[in-house]
């Protein structure tokens, strides 16, 4: 119970929980991921990709898709991985604990054991000749040695030799532990780069027999390269590939300069003499002594400090690449490498009139040749045809461009898709544009905008939709005031014979009332919205009175001077709504207002009053109960005055 004679100051803090619910998502493959590269081998016999993870003592298998398939941990740093030739063992280097480990490739686990005799390695692994490779030494001191898996050491005789490379015709040899590669194509070749030092000094030694002899040696003085961070043997010629760019030819045991590829910091080259190169963000496919690449992948990253690596698939189908991830390497598969990727472009008008003939124009396009005559799809999509209408087939002309013209049928978005099948050597392309084209307007209107209703009335609201092709159908929508209620459809259909449609609102608040009609192939979609109101509902009670009776033609409550009247308010209840109270005394044939104060209604509808008593008789006074829009703490009615209650007081 509320009083007139206190101020009282309410306030009325709502607050919610918001909820959120994650759903939980299917299973997907894990990502084969290292944190510092150390020996990266594909296996073509087991379709399985090995990188050895030098900060985690490791090595992961992969399959061709990228998954992880195996990992065998606790090994120590592991710094490269080499396979046999017939691939039944693959070989890690550990320069940690100066061993290299021969392991079952199926299962990852170790079959030998063989402890290196150096505190400087190994380093760096390969395998030609029927022997495992191994680079070690410091920056002023390496070699190369060798393990033969064919020694038992059971026998007396150790599997493993030191200083293997030939100092013959090499000065002192390499300085540092040098980087090692074999290539498939070219058995008994070994090529040896010198790394840790600024010069770079490299050389192809000739293992076939088991023994190292130097087939080409460059004693490093600047005049080639400058500094060997990768060497690759080049499939079906006297050559190196030097850090992914340089290419130098070797004869009668000399290195000279044979060309290059656009700078990269390094590759790998398949053993159809295709060069894959990385760089920062992408791989690049090059023809052997291409200036310009057959294909380019993006890998999803543009650092530009961070190393990775790439290995071509034996079969040369795909390339793996282990791309920078922020602080690790991820897996990721390029398939389709020696496919190029065209170019196609659409232009179509950004506009145009329905059933008028418009032009389309593109370009194909590709960096290796296209063949004559390539011959383009094209695909309309429109209301009328949303899975898409199959058009002509356009030949691209001899230098690249096409057109073609077309008459739509439909408004609206149109969309011409034109696509390239693809060739023996190129991928396929597909590209797109869309055209606004125009529709007529029709007319939609709906009745009752603005008309003020009492709290509860049923009404009709009528849709009539004009002229149009196809579609009769209209969609009416009911948003009452306040967040609480959405908006809500309540009634779809065809529109009868003379283009109306009802729905009826049951007026409870203020609420905006929509038609929508969502267009045809000629006509364009239109929404027609008008809004209606609602007063609430609203009563007030009067009690501690002794009787009732009229002054003139007016019934009043009377009172005694000195009691407080009671009065109850009923109204439509809303959180955090609050009723006004008005009060007026009539003085010499006039009302006058002395009082008008807000006070909350509970959450039953209900605000009591007490109204101080005058003390004297005689007067006469009236109240009401007011729902103030806006003012009475929300803003989901119209104004509703309640009516008057008139108060008499006596002796």
């Amino acid at each position: 119970m509320r009083s007139t004679s206190v101020a009282t100051a309410l306030a009325v803090v709502f607050s919610s929980a918001a909820l959120s619910v994650v759903a939980a998502g299917t299973a997907s493959a894990a990502a084969t991921t290292v944190t510092n590269i150390g020996g990266f081998v594909v296996d073509g016999a087991l379709q399985r990709v090995f990188v050895g993870d030098a900060a985690n003592g490791r090595i992961v298998a992969s399959d061709y898709n990228g998954t992880l398939v195996d990992s065998d941990s606790g090994l120590g740093s592991v710094s490269d991985l080499a396979l046999s030739d017939d691939g039944s063992t693959l070989y890690a280097a550990l320069p940690n604990t100066h061993q290299v480990l021969a392991l079952d490739p199926a299962t990852l686990d170790v079959k030998t054991t063989y402890s290196i005799p150096t505190d400087t390695g190994p380093r760096h692994l390969a395998f030609a000749g029927g022997k495992a490779w191994f680079s070690y030494g410091d920056q002023w001191d390496g070699d190369i040695g060798s393990i033969d898996p064919t020694v038992d050491p059971a026998g007396g005789t150790d599997p493993v030799a030191m200083t293997q490379f030939p100092t013959e015709g090499t000065s002192v040899g390499i300085w540092g532990q040098g980087l090692l590669d074999t290539d498939p194509t070219r058995p008994g070749l070994l090529a040896v780069g010198e790394t840790g030092i600024s010069t770079d000094s490299m050389a192809v030694l000739d293992v076939s027999d088991g023994t190292a002899k130097v087939t080409a040696w460059y004693d490093g003085d600047y005049t080639l390269n400058s500094g060997i961070s990768d060497i690759d043997l080049v499939p079906g010629a006297d050559q190196v590939l030097i850090n992914g760019t340089d290419r130098d030819a070797w004869t009668d045991g000399k290195f000279s300069k044979a060309g290059s590829y656009p700078g990269a910091w390094g590759a790998d080259i398949a053993p159809n003499g295709l060069v894959a190169q990385f760089n920062a963000g992408k791989v690049a496919v090059y023809r052997p002594d291409a200036t310009k690449p057959l294909r380019t992948y993006s890998l999803g990253t543009s650092t530009d400090y961070a190393t990775g690596n790439l290995r071509w698939a034996p079969d040369s189908s795909r390339i793996f690449a282990l791309a920078p991830n922020g602080s690790s390497y991820t897996l990721k598969v390029l398939t389709q490498p020696t496919l190029n990727v065209p170019t196609l472009t659409v232009n179509a008008p950004s506009s145009a009139p329905r059933a008028k003939k418009l032009t389309v124009t593109g370009k194909l396009s590709a960096t290796v040749p296209l063949p004559a005559g390539a011959r383009l799809s094209v695909t309309r999509t429109d209301i009328e045809s949303p899975g898409g209408k199959t058009l002509a087939a356009v030949t691209v002309k001899a230098d690249g461009t096409y057109s073609f013209a077309d008459t739509p049928p439909a408004g609206g978005t149109v969309t011409y898709k034109v696509t390239y099948a693809g060739d023996a050597g190129h991928t396929t392309a597909t590209a797109s544009d869309k055209v606004a084209v125009s529709r007529a307007a029709t007319g939609l209107s709906l009745n009752n905008n603005g008309k003020l209703y009492n709290y509860g009335t049923g009404v009709k609201f009528t849709a009539h939709l004009g002229t149009t092709y196809k579609n009769r159908s209209v969609r009416i929508y009911a948003d009452p005031f306040g967040g609480d209620k959405p908006k809500k459809l309540i009634k779809t259909g065809k529109v009868d014979s003379r283009g109306n449609i009802a729905a009826w609102v049951d007026m409870t608040r203020d609420t905006a009332v929509s038609a929508v009609f969502d267009g045809d192939a000629r006509y364009a979609p239109k929404t027609a919205k008008v809004t209606a109101y609602a007063r609430v509902k609203v009563s007030t009670a009067v009690s501690k009175h002794y009787k009732t009776a009229k002054i003139g033609s007016t019934s009043y409550y009377w009172f005694h001077k000195n009691t407080d009247p009671v009065l109850t308010t009923t109204m439509t209840y809303y959180p955090g709504r609050e009723q006004r109270l008005d009060v007026q005394v009539y003085y010499q044939g006039t009302w006058y207002s002395t009082d008008s104060e807000y006070f909350p209604v509970a959450s039953n509808g209900k605000s009591g009053v007490r109204l101080g008593a005058p003390g004297e008789s005689g007067i006469r006074a009236r109240v009401r109960s007011v729902y103030v829009n806006g003012s009475s703490g929300d803003s989901v009615n119209s104004t509703t005055y309640g009516a008057w209650k008139y108060l008499y007081f006596s002796n």
